[in-house]
């Protein structure tokens, strides 16, 4: 059976497919149902669900439109979620695959390097570096790739010890192939399914730490982000509980569906672990 086919044969994965094709239909719709600024001053401030027809997610304490940030906040949670996965993997990438596949000191000189990185927590290096180099929301995307590529090179790096031993290796050192054919064309496709899996997590983390940001106001208060949303309605938590929880529930789903599919995907490509033949 094909990784296809496997996955498509997930519960847990097909799930997760699903829950995230509708946070890319929110994201993609965002325009269509609210071509208006969603930062816009909307109506009356704190007003509930369903209260009034013309917002149907009520209003922040501001008086904007709940439900257009939500559906634009969609648009900025997985642009930063793939913009900065797609940032950690490549460094993670280039960093263990070279120190895997040299070994030596540069292995050791590259690892000291990661875990320079992670002597301190992400979240707080990732105060640093917006303290330093300013909260616009590129700015932040960069900064959570930045602080999340260790544990991708670790895995890198992992996989590459194991395969540079492997015959086929041996064989196109016998061949002749330069050093960054055997890495990019040999050993790196084969390395990659973990990688693969393991960016779902990647993604999910993204997500979270710039929600996180945004919720200390740290983030870029210039965009519609759950984020913002949910730091927004941290003043009336207590009487108004509904402007946080609503994008705070958004997060959840978001990041479910991204850990469902990664679990998907390791059962997909990992048949073994399964005990599938």
């Amino acid at each position: 059976m094909s990784a296809l086919g496997r996955f498509l044969r997930n519960p847990a994965g097909l799930i997760g497919l699903v829950l995230l094709l509708l946070v890319l239909a929110a994201a993609v719709s965002a325009s269509f149902f609210y071509p208006d600024d969603p930062l816009r001053l909307a109506g009356r401030p704190l007003q509930w669900p369903f209260a009034n027809p013309r917002f149907p997610l009520g209003t922040d304490n501001t008086g904007r439109d709940i439900a257009a940030q939500l559906l634009h906040g969609a648009r900025i949670s997985l642009l930063i979620g793939v913009v900065a996965t797609l940032l950690s993997l490549s460094i993670g990438v280039a960093v263990g695959a070279i120190a895997g596949y040299y070994g030596g000191w540069v292995d050791d000189a590259l690892m000291r390097v990661a875990e320079m990185f992670q002597i301190l927590p992400n979240f707080l290096l990732l105060l640093v570096l917006v303290a330093v180099f300013g909260s616009e929301i590129g700015t932040v995307t960069v900064a959570i790739g930045i602080v999340s590529w260790p544990a991708t090179a670790r895995l890198t790096r992992a996989e590459f010890l194991t395969l540079r031993q492997r015959e086929f290796v041996e064989a196109c050192r016998t061949l002749g192939m330069r050093d960054a054919r055997i890495i990019l064309g040999e050993i790196l496709p084969n390395a990659l399914p973990p990688v693969i899996v393991y960016a779902g997590v990647v993604m999910a983390t993204a997500i979270l730490l710039e929600s996180a940001l945004a919720f200390l106001n740290l983030s870029d208060p210039n965009v519609a982000s759950w984020g913002n949303l949910i730091g927004a309605g941290r003043a009336v938590l207590r009487v108004q509980w509904y402007v946080s929880a609503i994008p705070g529930l958004a997060i959840l789903l978001t990041v479910l569906a991204v850990s469902l599919v990664g679990q998907g995907l390791n059962d997909a490509l990992n048949p073994r672990l399964k005990g599938t033949p």
